[in-house]
C-alpha cells in the first residue's frame, strides 16, 4: 500500500528569475525547499519553520503565494506519495546557506535547470507549472 506524506515546499524566486532547489544529505536528488506538516500544523506554518531550518530564511505566512496542491512519488522514500501544498516567495539570494540536513543548493533557471537529477515532484510538476 502507498503510503502519503504531506509537505509544504517553497518555489523561491530570486529578481533574476532563477529558483533555489536542495539536496538533502545522502540523497542525489534536487528538489524545492520544504519539510513535512505536522499534526496541528498549517502548510504555511511548517513552510515558514522549515525554510528558518533548513536555510536560516526567516518569512512570514503573508509572504507566501499558494500555487496549489501537487503530487508524485517520494524522491527518497519508495512506495510513498507526496502530496505537496507548493508556495511561491520572492527573495533574494543574501544569507541564504544550507544548513540542518541539507548538503547542497542550487540556484537554477525554472526553463533550463541544467544536466542534475531532480525529484519527480520538482522536475514533473513545480518546475513545469511555473
Amino acid at each position: 500500500m502507498t503510503k502519503t506524506i504531506r509537505i509544504a515546499a517553497a518555489l523561491l524566486l530570486r529578481p533574476d528569475g532563477d529558483t533555489l532547489l536542495v539536496r538533502k544529505r545522502g540523497t542525489t536528488a534536487f528538489m524545492q525547499p520544504g519539510g513535512k506538516v505536522e499534526p496541528q500544523e498549517t502548510a504555511e506554518a511548517a513552510l515558514v519553520r522549515e525554510l528558518l531550518e533548513e536555510l536560516g530564511l526567516a518569512t512570514e505566512t503573508k509572504d507566501l503565494i499558494f500555487l496549489g496542491r501537487f503530487q508524485a512519488p517520494a524522491a527518497n522514500e519508495p512506495d510513498h506519495l507526496v502530496v505537496a501544498d507548493v508556495f511561491r516567495l520572492h527573495v533574494s539570494d543574501a544569507g541564504i546557506a544550507a544548513t540542518a540536513e541539507i548538503e547542497e543548493i542550487r540556484w537554477v533557471s525554472p526553463q533550463n535547470p541544467g544536466n542534475i537529477i531532480m525529484a519527480p515532484l520538482t522536475e514533473h510538476h513545480i518546475l513545469p507549472y511555473h
